[in-house]
């Protein structure tokens, strides 16, 4: 008997040890309380999952960042998490809403790292949204850091469909501008064929077979920070991507620079049981506010432009009083006057082209080629958008 339960516990300490081990450490709901999610630690990794009325629509996933500070991805402590709420009034007359309240639920978990340093990640959760954001505080006399990477992952459950746009190759396509301009969308995919070396633009849709829909992308990016995608698909999971350095002609940081106290972009995750409140959500504006008070008030409106039925060749001062002349008679607001208009008609012609439409009441927008040492697009006006002399010099 002494020797069966020799192995019995011995069979059993095996199994405990070779086992992934979770340990919960906080959890927040909705205020609806439809929308749950829980952060865990697993094997000293912090991770996250997602439900939405009881039905998984994200599994174990990773978080985290590694900086040229430390490694905030592994060998980690969960310290302590504190909740509140927050609520936001605000009027947005440029998107689908034009007056909207936002409430969400939050959740600031506390980390250490090997090293004993601190990071935060704070949750939003409103009824059908969840952002989160990584806090990273100074560290002694440390008062900057390179994020490297983002370990942020979106593990979903295995017969989940994908509807993603591939990213594109740098440096390729037309005068070797891309990444640009669209890529068609791979819908209803299964995620094992999402297999794009350069991984998927924001934002990604995903169907979690008849449970629910979820909308993965990001908001609160600044000139501060790369703007990144999702990697492709390996070992079941989705992670945050960074660029790829070779865009933007090999030029510039594929990483990020965070003065410290700082804090990365929104990771935003829209769920619902159908399509309407992915097509709803006021996410991107609810977590961000304004970087400044703009000196004009802009207008948006409807447009005509000649380029699209007419191309290249329509880049004069006749054709041009046509698409203006349209405009007027169907009532739009705008025209917009494509490349070449700075030698097709030249900057004198322009402000002649310009006082005519004023005298139709419609506003005009001009087509600047922003490239200046990132590609071989040679549309003009070239070089005038480029640089910040350059902007305030054709802006005077």
């Amino acid at each position: 008997m002494k020797n069966y339960l020799t192995a019995f516990f011995t069979l059993f300490f095996m199994t405990i040890s070779s086992a992934v081990f979770s340990q919960q450490a906080a959890e927040i709901a909705s205020p609806n309380g439809h929308l749950q999610l829980s952060v865990l630690m697993e094997n000293d990794k912090p991770v996250y999952t997602v439900s939405y009325n009881g039905k998984s629509m994200l599994e174990n996933s990773p978080l985290g960042l590694i900086t040229n500070e430390g490694d905030f991805t592994s060998h980690m402590s969960f310290v302590e998490s504190a909740t509140g709420d927050v609520e936001k009034n605000y009027v947005q007359n440029k998107i689908k809403q034009s007056y909207i309240t936002y409430h969400a639920n939050t959740l600031k978990c506390t980390f250490l790292n090997a090293d004993e340093k601190q990071i935060d990640i704070l949750f939003q959760v409103s009824n059908n949204d969840i952002a989160f954001r990584y806090e990273l505080p100074m560290w002694g006399d440390t008062r900057a850091c390179v994020v490297e990477k983002e370990a942020t992952g979106f593990r979903f459950p295995s017969f989940t469909r994908s509807y993603l746009s591939h990213m594109m190759r740098p440096m390729e396509a037309f005068a070797r501008t891309s990444p640009s301009y669209e890529s068609g969308y791979e819908a209803d995919f299964p995620m094992e064929n999402n297999r794009s070396p350069e991984g998927y633009v924001f934002p990604g849709l995903f169907q979690i077979g008849d449970d629910g829909w979820v909308l993965v992308s990001e908001t609160g990016v600044r000139s501060l920070y790369c703007a990144s995608h999702l990697s492709k698909y390996t070992d079941g999971i989705y992670t945050i991507d960074y660029p790829n350095p070779a865009q933007n002609n090999g030029f510039g940081s594929s990483g990020a620079q965070i003065g410290l106290p700082g804090v990365t972009p929104w990771r935003t995750i829209t769920v619902g049981e159908t399509l309407k409140p992915i097509v709803e959500t006021t996410v991107p504006w609810d977590v961000v506010e304004p970087l400044y008070k703009p000196s004009i008030d802009y207008q948006f409106g409807r447009g005509t432009w000649s380029w699209i039925i007419w191309q290249d060749q329509s880049m004069n001062f006749e054709d041009q009083v046509k698409y203006i002349d349209l405009a007027a008679a169907l009532d739009y607001e705008f025209i917009l006057v494509d490349a070449w208009w700075d030698s097709n008609l030249g900057y004198d012609k322009m402000e002649e082209l310009i006082s005519y439409a004023r005298s139709k009441d419609v506003g005009v927008f001009l087509w600047y080629n922003s490239n200046g040492s990132s590609n071989d697009a040679f549309q003009t006006p070239v070089n005038k958008m480029n640089t910040s002399v350059a902007r305030k010099k054709e802006m005077k």
